[in-house]
């Protein structure tokens, strides 16, 4: 099949999805009111609760969000063929992961903007909450660990990738401080001097590779980046979020979206057949990349590029504190997911241009690739044009790269850029999952202040310097330990296992909530894509600890897995309990938005 097939029905699917199903949702599911005034207003403090233009908003959530999820999870499902993940990722992103995110945000927003697991507290109950208070934290734990160790391996020793990455870090305080201080709400010269700043850095990076003693400024260990991330991630969550956190995401999102774009117009250049047959021998397992077959690893591997419960942690974490308006739930919830799903199609295209020979040979290790008995097809002559070796390196981000920059270099005028490309797609990739760290960060910070301020109540006062400064540096200080010790071989699988169930425990939680305000003839919408995916990763993390783990006596993470399958567990019979109770009461209570609540819950 042609790419240009595929994306032509992803951007249709996606665009015809906002239009009817995310309407549908604002209006009748939400009841999404311009005049209901957001936690941004009410409490606004200038230091998280800060009222946000959607736009610059839009840039910051989907930056937050948009990891390394939909970048390697489909690159490494191309395993399987391209049809298994397209189709996952265009009917899961729709019906599954857009209305997670939306419901999470609308959740939050009419919390206060607080977190899922206080959520869960308030509309399940206490013992609910607690329980997913520890899930929620362990889970962000791995998350951040997980996506900082893929930006390690894409950075270390490239000092183009690493210079360019570190010049967003002036550059959004430049813009931080202009959009704050010297010309408020002036969007659009923002958004001029960020840009131009950036493609600057851009242009700079390869005389700054090519200089000795620059480049030996900005080349780093992986042991030196393992340190380097964390400390960046405390800075970002105990600055205001307007100096680095919102401006660098939504700089970061120029370069995300103007790189898919370009992705996507080299296509419609280039238009290259899919090389990935729609299904390979694999589907039923026995891979050299994925051991297990489509259904159901296919779920856990692709991950965020459908559906991610990373993405409740910052749906309940920065951006429902920076809500101005109700409506703007649509936009920047259901908006950004859409988004996200078509990088995720974007990224599967890229894998599967490769030719099969190559694609394994670059993402599967060497004694697993012999096995296969097939030969390399250009991987030699690919290898020469980006200067890099590239077989033997799996993970999915090299044949990303090698697949995005075989794509671009084939453009007219492109030729013989090869190498530039690659190392431009490179360190894209570790910007797209650097923005998700700093707020996942913040988020983490927020939820170990809640956790704390029940011990000692200081500690729950967002405005409390010392309780800003002690938190973070314990959860940084948490997650920079694995990410220093740790390898991506050994925590991106549970890392999946536990994404994929936290959101299925998100939509329940949504699900609750809609019964609460008496939309039950509503509540499938999350009901249904909730517990369709409980079963089916909990089957996956089974499976992955009995075929993958106990073999390799990998005892901890055994372990670490069937905590979180039982703590969600709990979730999910403590949320079919209150749904029971909810459904049974008749008394229903109108609010003056048209709102009706059949059970007050405190906020």
């Amino acid at each position: 099949m042609n790419s240009l097939t595929l994306i032509f029905v992803a951007a249709l699917v996606f665009a015809i999805a906002y239009r009817f199903y995310g309407i549908f949702l604002a209006q009748k599911v939400m009841n999404l009111r311009a005049e209901r005034e957001t936690p941004a207003v009410t409490m606004e403090d200038g230091h998280d609760y800060v009222k946000t233009n959607k736009y610059v908003l839009f840039g910051h959530h989907f930056a937050a969000i948009a990891a390394a999820g939909p970048l390697l999870g489909p690159v490494l499902a191309a395993q399987f063929g391209y049809m298994p993940g397209a189709l996952w990722i265009l009917i899961g992103c729709v019906l599954a992961g857009g209305v997670h995110d939306m419901v999470v945000l609308f959740a939050s927003v009419r919390h206060k903007g607080r977190s899922l697991s206080v959520i869960a507290e308030t509309e399940i109950g206490k013992a609910a909450g607690k329980v997913a208070s520890v899930a929620i934290l362990f889970i962000l734990i791995l998350t951040l660990a997980g996506l900082s160790i893929a930006v390690v391996n894409a950075m270390f020793n490239s000092p183009w990738g690493t210079f360019t990455v570190f010049a967003t870090l002036p550059i959004a305080m430049i813009m931080g401080v202009y959009m704050h201080y010297i010309r408020p709400g002036d969007i659009k010269g923002m958004s001029i001097i960020g840009v131009v700043l950036l493609l600057i850095s851009l242009w700079v990076g390869p005389y700054v590779a090519a200089d000795p003693a620059l480049a030996k400024m900005f080349t780093f260990t992986k042991k030196e980046l393992s340190v380097i991330i964390p400390a960046y991630g405390f800075i970002a969550s105990v600055l205001p979020v307007w100096f680095l956190l919102v401006p660098r995401d939504y700089l970061s999102t120029y370069l995300k979206i103007g790189t898919i774009a370009a992705l996507a117009l080299g296509i419609v250049f280039v238009h290259p057949e899919l090389q990935m047959p729609a299904f390979t021998p694999f589907i039923f397992g026995g891979g050299p990349v994925i051991p297990g077959a489509a259904f159901p690893f296919l779920f856990i591997t692709i991950a965020c590029g459908a559906l991610s419960g990373f993405h409740a942690i910052i749906g309940s974490g920065t951006t429902p504190k920076m809500i101005a308006n109700e409506k703007d739930i649509l936009f920047v919830g259901y908006g950004a997911m859409l988004t996200e799903g078509f990088v995720a199609i974007m990224a599967l295209i890229a894998a599967c241009v490769l030719v099969p020979a190559d694609y394994f040979a670059i993402n599967a290790a060497p004694a697993a690739f012999a096995k296969l008995g097939i030969a390399t097809v250009n991987l030699p002559e690919l290898a020469a044009q980006v200067g890099e070796e590239v077989q033997g390196r799996p993970g999915g981000a090299v044949s990303l790269a090698v697949g995005m920059a075989y794509i671009f270099s084939a453009v007219p005028f492109m030729k013989g850029m090869m190498a530039y490309w690659y190392h431009f797609a490179i360190m894209f990739e570790a910007v797209f999952i650097l923005t998700a760290v700093d707020a996942g960060t913040r988020v983490g910070r927020y939820l170990l202040q809640e956790m704390m301020g029940k011990v000692y109540a200081p500690f729950s006062d967002n405005s409390w310097t010392p309780g800003i400064i002690v938190t973070s540096a314990l959860f940084t200080g948490s997650w920079g330990y694995l990410v220093y010790t740790g390898d991506i071989s050994t925590i991106w699988p549970l890392f999946g296992m536990a994404n994929q169930l936290l959101a299925a425990t998100a939509l329940i939680i949504g699900t609750t909530m809609l019964i609460r305000l008496g939309k039950a003839k509503y509540a499938w919408v999350t009901a249904v894509p909730g517990l369709l995916v409980f079963p089916i990763v909990m089957w996956a993390g089974y499976l992955n600890i009995t075929g993958n783990y106990m073999p390799k006596q990998l005892y901890l993470l055994t372990t670490m897995s069937g905590i979180l399958m039982v703590l969600i567990s709990i979730v999910f019979v403590a949320a079919f309990a209150r749904w029971y109770e909810l459904l049974q009461i008749d008394k229903q209570v109108t609010d003056k938005f048209g709102d009706q609540v059949l059970a007050l819950v405190s906020d």
